[in-house]
């Protein structure tokens, strides 16, 4: 759930709600009752969790942790046969 923060023109109290997204902007202020409006916040961070393409999404330029026929890693240049990161023998 979303914090918002308020600032209200009367009494300048400045303050925080946690709130829904569908839920409307806090029109009063609760320390005086006068309006309020919503002040723009620097947002959060999303945090995704698991193997799914949006976790991995800006992991480019990384090597893979596996090796496979079909592509490379450990630093190769091209897929291998070998093992992942036995650079040993090729």
């Amino acid at each position: 759930m979303p914090t918002y923060e308020y600032l209200c023109g009367d009494c300048h109290h400045r303050f925080e709600r946690f709130q829904t997204i569908t839920e409307p902007p806090l029109k009063t202020c609760p320390r005086c009752g006068g309006s309020v409006r919503r002040l723009l916040g620097a947002g959060s961070a999303l945090l995704v969790k698991g193997s799914g393409s949006a976790a991995n999404a800006g992991t480019a330029g990384i090597p893979p942790t596996r090796c496979g026929r079909d592509r490379p890693c450990c630093g190769r240049d091209g897929p291998c046969d070998l093992p992942p990161c036995d650079t040993s023998k090729g």
